[in-house]
């Protein structure tokens, strides 16, 4: 069995939904207490074991190369000036992973945007993580949830968590079949924004992925479907109509969507309570406006 050591982060999105802080900066650069949105899920992919990361980038996104890259003229200047923890915080960034890029040159969607890892992954199993999903689990990571069920089961796996029926049309939601234990369930189908009368579970697709090699070749087979773009979900409902097992794993961890303003705020507070530089000010600050 082979190790699981790469992800593939897609990074390429315009970041619509939280215009205009996105017009001029990437959706995954936007700030999230004191780092970027980004850095959150290459720290979950690194605490999970994985060493190499492909991060899928398009246009006006060169600050995503920048911050994880080494700033000789800050990391002198702190020195300088005797900010060693600071320094730390900054020179651990560019030695948290071995980081790679890739463009994709035109918005051809999800798909399209992961078959641009082909030469990266080869046939070895891989974590996607999007970039738009901060997940949060202070005892086991996301991705080394799914990494251990991989070693478990040795078969592609999809990241689910229950939704809230009002939530069911806003996802890609699956049809389960048989149960393999209590938190995987084989996947028979995906219903992609169903109207709830219509949904099969509450099962929803949630941001985290882990797939063997095989899926580049069904991506290549995929037809571009609404609004001219390749969609990973039918690549992968057509390896599962060829017998390919994949699992739908309920994980364990909080979900912030980072690319609607909500999920931005909810995400800055609650991170922030968790910080030990900002927990005491900011929940004096919650008590004193909404009057606890």
């Amino acid at each position: 069995m082979k190790k699981v050591t790469k992800a593939v982060i897609p990074a390429a999105g315009l970041g619509t939904r939280v215009l205009p802080a996105t017009k001029a900066q990437p959706k995954e650069m936007l700030v999230i207490v004191d780092k970027p949105s980004l850095q959150y899920i290459v720290e979950e992919l690194v605490a999970s074991g994985i060493t190499d990361i492909l991060i899928v980038t398009g246009r006006n996104k060169d600050s995503i190369e920048d911050h994880f890259d080494f700033s000789y003229e800050l990391e002198h200047s702190l020195e300088k000036a005797g900010k060693f923890d600071l320094l730390k915080k900054v020179d651990d960034i560019s030695s948290l992973a071995n980081i790679y890029y890739v463009r994709q040159n035109h918005p051809l969607g999800l798909g399209h945007a992961i078959l641009k890892a082909k030469s990266f992954v080869g046939e070895d199993p891989f974590v996607i993580a999007l970039g738009d999903d901060i997940i949060y689990n202070a005892n086991k990571p996301v991705a080394k949830q799914l990494i251990e069920v991989y070693e478990k089961y040795q078969t592609n796996i999809v990241g689910v968590q229950e939704v809230a029926k009002g939530d069911i049309s806003k996802y890609g939601i699956v049809r389960p079949t048989d149960r393999y234990d209590e938190k995987n369930v084989k996947i028979a189908d995906f219903i992609e924004k169903p109207k709830i009368e219509e949904a099969p579970s509450n099962l929803a697709c949630l941001g985290r992925y882990l797939l063997t090699g095989d899926i580049f070749e069904y991506l290549e087979q995929t037809k571009p479907g609404k609004g001219g773009e390749i969609q990973l979900t039918d690549a992968i409902l057509k390896m599962i109509k060829d017998d390919k097992t994949t699992l739908a794993y309920s994980f364990e961890g909080k979900r912030y969507d980072i690319g609607n303003k909500l999920g931005l705020l909810k995400a800055n507070i609650e991170f922030g309570l968790r910080n030990e530089e900002t927990k005491e000010g900011l929940l004096k600050y919650l008590k004193e406006e909404i009057k606890i």
